[in-house]
C-alpha cells in the first residue's frame, strides 16, 4: 500500500469520486438543500467602475498601497469559500438584503446600463411596431449559390432584399437592480412589494431585471435610453420573454398584472370589491395553471385582486356576439396534427379536460332561479380548450369576447402556438377585444417561426383593430434554447432496453467504486415517452426501494390518464417528500416548479432539442447548484441524439465548463469525437420524432420495459394467445347453440300450432 496515499487521504478532497472516504459529501451542493443566496444565473466582470469617475483625495495613494499590501498578507485560506458567482458584484447584485425605504432613486446612464445588460448577459430588441418614417433602408443581400435554370446551365447570382436584420434595433431600459426600486421609482403599491419580501424573494433574477421596469412603467424604463424618437411606449408594449428554466418568469408577468388592477381601483376610486377581469394566463397543462393560480395568490395577499383558476363550471362576464371578433386565419390551419398522432402532446392536452366542481364562494352564490352569477375575477389562469369551451369555440354560431381583458398572458408560449394548440390559443386571442390589449409570450425555448408568427398575428390584429402598432420588445437571457448553466449533464449509452433498466437500478442504488460523476439522489424525476411505458416502469421500480426506507410509497406515476384529484394527490406527495421517485411524461416538463428536485433522468430521449431544455429545467431551479440530467439512449438512438448533444455542449460552454473536447476536470461532456461521430438526421425525420416519437417504443415489441427474456415473454404471449384463442372458441360455439336452439324452437311452435302435447313434448 502507498503511505503517501494513506496519509493525503485525510486532506486531499476525491473530486472523481465524491463517495469515497474523505470526500466531501456535497450535501450543500445540492439543490435540495436550501434556496441560493442569489438566484442569478450569469455575472460576468465587465469592468465595474467603467463611466465613473473618482475624487481623490489628499492621501488616498497611501491609503491604496496599504489596503493592496493588507490584501496580500492577510489572507485567510481556511476560510470559507463564496458561492460561486458572488466573487465581483456590480451594482445589480448587491442588494441582496432587503433594504429600508429610501428616497426616489436617480436613473442610471444609458453606459450604466449597458455595462448592466452585458454582466448579466440580457439582450433586449425591438422586434417590431416602430414608425415607418425612421425605419432604415433595405439592404441588398447577394446569394453566393447561383441558381441553375432547366438546361442545367448556371444563372446569373440571385438577389434578395432582406429588413429583417436592419428592422431590429437592441436597446438599453433602466435595469431592476433590486426590488425596493419597485416602490420607490416605479410606483408599485407597499403591499406587492412587502408581499416579495415574505415569500423569500432577495434579488431580482436577470429576466425580472429586464422586464419588469419596461411591463410596468416603460416610460420611465426608456427615458434614459438614447435613439428612441421612432418607438412610441406610451401606450405600452408587446413583450416576448426568453429565459432559462427556473428563472422567475413567473413572477415577471404576475406583478405587473397585480399592479395593472391597483392601479385602476386608486385612479378610479372603486374598494376591493370591485373585481373586473383584467388579465388572462395562459398555460398548457392543468399543473402549472395550478402552480401559477399558488403563486399569483402569494402575491395577492391583502391587495384584494382574485386570482381564480378557470373550471368548467366557472362563469365569467362576457359579451355575445353573432358573429367572430376577428376573421379566421390561415395560420391555423397550416401544419396542424391531430391528438391522435401525437401522444406526447395528448399529455398536454388531456390535461385541459378538467371536471372538478369549484366553490360557491367564488362564484359568490347562487341567485334565486339558481344559476350561479358570473365569478368574481381579477386574475383567470386557464388551459387553452376549457376557456375556449366557455366562449363557444366551434360548437355553437354564437361566440363570447371579454372585452375588459387588457392583458393576455402566454406561458410557454412555443407549446401554445404550436400547431397542436395553435387554434385553440390564436381563438382566445381574437376573443380579448379590448383594442388596448397588451400580449407577452414566456417561454425558455422560442423558434423563429413562432417570433415571426406573433409579428404576423400582431400587425393582422393592429389592421383590424385601427390602432396604433405597439413596440414588440423581445428579451434574451443567455444564450438562446440552452439549458441551465448550473446543472451538470450526463450521455450514458445503454445499448438495449434491458440496459436501460440496469442503468437506472444503478442510480438508485449507487455504489461507493461508481466513478461516473456527481450522484443522483433522490428525489428526481424520470421522463419516458408514452404513458405504456411509464405505467410499465412505475411496476418494475416499486419494488426496489427497502420496506424500511418506504418501499413501494417512494416510487409513484403521474400521466394525464389519471384523474385530476389523483395527480393532485401525486404532486402533493412529491413536494413533501414523500415521494422520491416520480416516473412521468412530458406532461410535468414544462414550467412545473420543483425547487428540492436534485436530479432528471431521460429514461427515453427527448424528441427534439426543446424538449430537453425544459426536461432538465425541472432541477437546478433559481439558480441552486448540484442538479444533474441524466440521458440515456441506445443503439436506436443514435441517429437522434445529435442534437441534445449540441444543446448539452452550449450550455456547458456557456456555463465556462471548458472547452469543447478538452482535457482536465473543467472538461466538456460531451467530447468533439462524439458530436462528429454522430451522424446528421434529415429534416422529415426530426419532424416525425417531434411528432410520433420513436416508433419502436410505440408499438412495443423488443422495447418493452421488462427484466423477462424474450424466450419468457414470447412463452407467456403464445400461452396468452392460446387462453385468447380458446375463449373465442367457446363463445362462437355459445352463440352457434344459440342459433341453433332458437331455430329449433321456432319449427316446434310452428308445427304444433301452440297446443301442448304432453310429457313427451
Amino acid at each position: 500500500m502507498d503511505i503517501l496515499k494513506v496519509l493525503s487521504r485525510g486532506i486531499k478532497q476525491n473530486k472523481k469520486n465524491p463517495l469515497a472516504p474523505g470526500a466531501s459529501t456535497g450535501s450543500t451542493q445540492l439543490p435540495s438543500a436550501g434556496a441560493r443566496t442569489n438566484p442569478q444565473f450569469f455575472h460576468d466582470d465587465v469592468g465595474g467602475t467603467r463611466g465613473k469617475k473618482r475624487k481623490r483625495r489628499k492621501g488616498a495613494q497611501d491609503e491604496e498601497e496599504d489596503e493592496e499590501e493588507n490584501d496580500v498578507s492577510d489572507v485567510d485560506y481556511f476560510a470559507p469559500k463564496p458561492a460561486p458567482g458572488t466573487e465581483s458584484q456590480t451594482p445589480s447584485a448587491a442588494n441582496l438584503q432587503p433594504e429600508p425605504p429610501k428616497r426616489k432613486q436617480k436613473l442610471l446612464d444609458e453606459d450604466d446600463c449597458r455595462q448592466i445588460f452585458r454582466s448579466h448577459r440580457l439582450k433586449l430588441t425591438i422586434l417590431s411596431g416602430r414608425e415607418a418614417a425612421e425605419a432604415p433602408p433595405a439592404e441588398t443581400k447577394v446569394v453566393k449559390k447561383a441558381k441553375k435554370d432547366k438546361e442545367g446551365k448556371a444563372a446569373a447570382p440571385a438577389t434578395t432584399t432582406s429588413t429583417a436584420k436592419a428592422d431590429k434595433k437592441q436597446i438599453y431600459p433602466q435595469p431592476l437592480n433590486s426590488f425596493s426600486e419597485l416602490r420607490h421609482v416605479y410606483g408599485v403599491a407597499p403591499q406587492l412589494v412587502d408581499n416579495l419580501t415574505r415569500q423569500g424573494f432577495r434579488a431580482p433574477t436577470e429576466v425580472q431585471m429586464g422586464s419588469l421596469p419596461l411591463l410596468l412603467r416603460p416610460e420611465t424604463a426608456l427615458r434614459k435610453a438614447k435613439d428612441m424618437a421612432d418607438v412610441d411606449a406610451e401606450r405600452g408594449i408587446d413583450f416576448l420573454g426568453v429565459a432559462p428554466t427556473g428563472s422567475g418568469k413567473t413572477i415577471s408577468f404576475l406583478i405587473p398584472a397585480i399592479d395593472s388592477i391597483l392601479r385602476r381601483r386608486a385612479q378610479g376610486g372603486n374598494g376591493a370589491e370591485d373585481h373586473v377581469l383584467e388579465a388572462v394566463v395562459v398555460a398548457p397543462t392543468r399543473e402549472l395553471a395550478s402552480q401559477i393560480v399558488n403563486e399569483g395568490r402569494k402575491l395577492a395577499i391583502g391587495t384584494g385582486v382574485r386570482v381564480v383558476l378557470m373550471k368548467r363550471t366557472l362563469r365569467l362576464v362576457a359579451e355575445d356576439v353573432e358573429q367572430e371578433a376577428q376573421p379566421e386565419d390561415e395560420d391555423e390551419k397550416e401544419d396542424e396534427v391531430s391528438e391522435e398522432d401525437n401522444d406526447n402532446d395528448n399529455e398536454v392536452a388531456a390535461s385541459d379536460a378538467s371536471g372538478e366542481e369549484i366553490s360557491d364562494a367564488e362564484h359568490g352564490g347562487k341567485d334565486s332561479a339558481g344559476a350561479k352569477p358570473p365569478a368574481r375575477v381579477d386574475i383567470l389562469v386557464t388551459t387553452p380548450k376549457i376557456l375556449l369551451n366557455f366562449l363557444g369555440g366551434e360548437k355553437t354560431g354564437v361566440k363570447k369576447t371579454l372585452p375588459s381583458v387588457k392583458s393576455l398572458v402566454l406561458d410557454e408560449a412555443d407549446v401554445l402556438l404550436d400547431p397542436v394548440f395553435r387554434k385553440q390559443t390564436l381563438g382566445i386571442w381574437r376573443t380579448c377585444s379590448n383594442p388596448n390589449l397588451r400580449l407577452t409570450c414566456w417561454s425558455a425555448t422560442m423558434g423563429s417561426n413562432i417570433e415571426a408568427l406573433l409579428s404576423k398575428q400582431l400587425e393582422k390584429r393592429t389592421n383590424y383593430m385601427k390602432t396604433q402598432p405597439k413596440p414588440l420588445v423581445r428579451l434574451v437571457v443567455g444564450l438562446k434554447d440552452t439549458a441551465v448553466p448550473n446543472v451538470t449533464h450526463k450521455l450514458t449509452y445503454t445499448a438495449t432496453e434491458a440496459g436501460k433498466l440496469m442503468a437506472l437500478r444503478q442510480l438508485l442504488h449507487p455504489v461507493s467504486s461508481a466513478d461516473s460523476g456527481p450522484p443522483l439522489r433522490p428525489p428526481f424525476l424520470v421522463f419516458t415517452q408514452t404513458i405504456e411505458r411509464a405505467q410499465a416502469l412505475h411496476d418494475e421500480l416499486k419494488y426496489d426501494i427497502p420496506l424500511e426506507a418506504g418501499g413501494s410509497m417512494r416510487v409513484a406515476v403521474l400521466h394525464s390518464s389519471l384523474p385530476d384529484s389523483v395527480r393532485s394527490k401525486i404532486m402533493a406527495r412529491f413536494r413533501s417528500g414523500e415521494v422520491w421517485v416520480l416516473i412521468t411524461t412530458d406532461v410535468l416538463a414544462r414550467g412545473v416548479d420543483f425547487a428540492g428536485v436534485n436530479g432528471v433522468v431521460n429514461y427515453d430521449v427527448p424528441n427534439s432539442a426543446a424538449a430537453y431544455v425544459h426536461r432538465a429545467g425541472r432541477t437546478g431551479r433559481a439558480g441552486r447548484e448540484g442538479g444533474v440530467a441524466v440521458t440515456f439512449y441506445t443503439k436506436d438512438d443514435i441517429p437522434f441524439v445529435k442534437s441534445v448533444a449540441n444543446v448539452i455542449a452550449m450550455s456547458e460552454r456557456q456555463a465556462g465548463k471548458g472547452a469543447l473536447g478538452g482535457g482536465g476536470d473543467d472538461a466538456s461532456s460531451v467530447q468533439k469525437w462524439l458530436l462528429d461521430a454522430l451522424p446528421k438526421v434529415a429534416k422529415e425525420d426530426k419532424r416525425k420524432l417531434k411528432v410520433r416519437g420513436m416508433e419502436s417504443r410505440r408499438s412495443g415489441g423488443k422495447a418493452t420495459i421488462t427484466t423477462k427474456s424474450s424466450w419468457e415473454r414470447r412463452r407467456d404471449n403464445n400461452k396468452q394467445s392460446a387462453i385468447d384463442a380458446s375463449k373465442k372458441r367457446k363463445q362462437q360455439e355459445s352463440q352457434q347453440q344459440k342459433k341453433r336452439k332458437k331455430a329449433g324452437g321456432e319449427d316446434d311452435d310452428a308445427g304444433d300450432n301452440g297446443e301442448w302435447g304432453g310429457l313427451d313434448d
